[in-house]
């Protein structure tokens, strides 16, 4: 019988297939042999979640057409409830359901998270459902500075995670990820005005 991987959960038998076609099977086997994917949130992906202020979720409905919903909010308001699992306040929006629909007829779902400025991304594998707005889960997931309800609670189980290469992922900024540079060329231009205004008045 064939050893299964955690990165089973991407590289199904038909994906496989398509490896071994075009030679590469036993490199991603190797790897998975040597050290596969994790389905434990460590504390370097607690931290990588803790910075991030949106991330991407894909579901499927019941036929396996997919759906990917983009998602944001105040830096860390993805969280981290326990080495498996992850939680996240949903909020009325335009109403349309369309992810927690799937989740009734489907639970698999799929994160996709970015870090631009360092090129890094990570996938994460799992398995949501709506979970009752208990206190201690609504004050895990609450945002202070944002007054609205919370119409329920999305839990995901992480099954599987993995860390992408940077390749031909480009550097973004935020303005947040600029005010500090932009702070500092603010002041340099300031500086630079007042000795110019002081080499003037000296003419």
């Amino acid at each position: 019988m064939e050893k299964t991987y955690i990165s089973d959960i991407a590289f199904s038998d038909a994906v496989k297939k398509r490896q071994e076609e075009n030679g590469s099977r036993r490199i991603y086997e190797n790897m998975a042999k040597k050290r596969d994917w994790d389905n434990t949130i460590s504390e370097q992906l607690k931290g990588f979640i803790k910075e991030r202020d949106s991330f991407y979720m894909a579901s499927a409905n019941a036929e396996g057409q997919p759906y990917i919903q983009h998602r944001g909010g105040p830096k860390g308001f993805l969280k981290v409830v326990d080495d498996r699992h992850l939680a996240f306040a949903d909020f009325s929006g335009n109403r349309q359901y369309i992810s927690t629909g799937n989740f009734d007829d489907n639970p698999k779902v799929h994160l996709f998270l970015m870090d631009y400025p360092n090129r890094t991304r990570i996938k994460i594998w799992g398995e949501a459902r709506i979970v009752p707005a208990t206190d201690d889960l609504i004050e895990l997931v609450k945002d202070p500075e944002y007054n609205v309800p919370i119409e329920r609670i999305i839990k995901i189980k992480v099954t599987a995670w993995n860390a992408n290469c940077p390749q031909h992922i480009k550097e973004r900024y935020t303005l947040e990820d600029m005010d500090p540079k932009l702070q500092f060329l603010r002041q340099k231009i300031n500086l630079l005005e007042k000795q110019i205004e002081t080499l003037e008045s000296r003419q």
